[in-house]
């Protein structure tokens, strides 16, 4: 039975990080799209996100972390791609870095790894309250629509473990994607941040 719960309530991001930090599956609102939420410590309910979805194990769940200092165990930060984290994070922007030796075993072997930290209050306090990084992947069907308000999450009740409802998310478009392991950085993904913005540091 999924657990729903609005973001309004009191004590939300406590039980969703609760229900995260026991092994369980999570649909949280970010500022972008709905996210499936996993602990990034835990292998078998990163497997679990793939099967729900359908995914490709060749396409890698995205860390999130509430600050910098949270992903530097799993990833190695080159300093250009620093200076962008630094101007954009919190926002819209997933940065691509190659993976550090913990960020490999953690991530199947993977040798690069995208990461975001969210412009989102319930996502920042949720993170916070677990007090490490989390995998997260859009929720949908892999290559279908991703969901984009608290209805288009209900086709996983009664498979995710809790729902979080944030309503519309504010941009309702997916992140950035600039993959930073080697220079001149690349533009993998045209998002919902202004490409513009990002030019003079790529």
């Amino acid at each position: 039975m999924t657990l729903k719960i609005s973001e309004e309530n009191d004590g939300s991001y406590e039980r969703t990080a609760e229900i995260i930090k026991n092994g369980g599956i999570a649909i949280v609102p970010t500022e972008t799209v709905y996210s499936f939420a996993v602990d990034a410590f835990n292998i078998k309910a990163q497997k679990t996100v793939y099967e729900i979805k359908n995914r490709s194990y060749r396409k890698p769940l995205i860390l999130m972390a509430s600050n910098i200092e949270g992903v530097r165990v799993f990833v190695d930060i080159p300093q250009k791609a620093l200076k962008i984290a630094k101007r954009f994070w919190p926002g819209q922007l997933t940065l691509i870095f190659p993976t550090a030796e913990i960020g490999q075993i953690l991530s199947g072997g993977r040798k690069n790894l995208g990461v975001r930290i969210p412009d989102s209050e319930f996502m920042m306090n949720l993170l916070k309250e677990i007090g490490g990084p989390i995998f997260t992947t859009s929720v949908n069907v892999s290559d279908k629509q991703s969901a984009k308000n608290v209805n288009e999450t209900l086709n996983f009740d009664g498979i995710a473990d809790v729902i979080v409802d944030g309503g519309q998310c504010k941009f309702s478009f997916e992140s950035t994607v600039i993959d930073t392991v080697q220079f001149p950085y690349v533009i993998i993904r045209k998002g919902c941040l202004d490409v513009r913005e990002l030019l003079k540091y790529i």
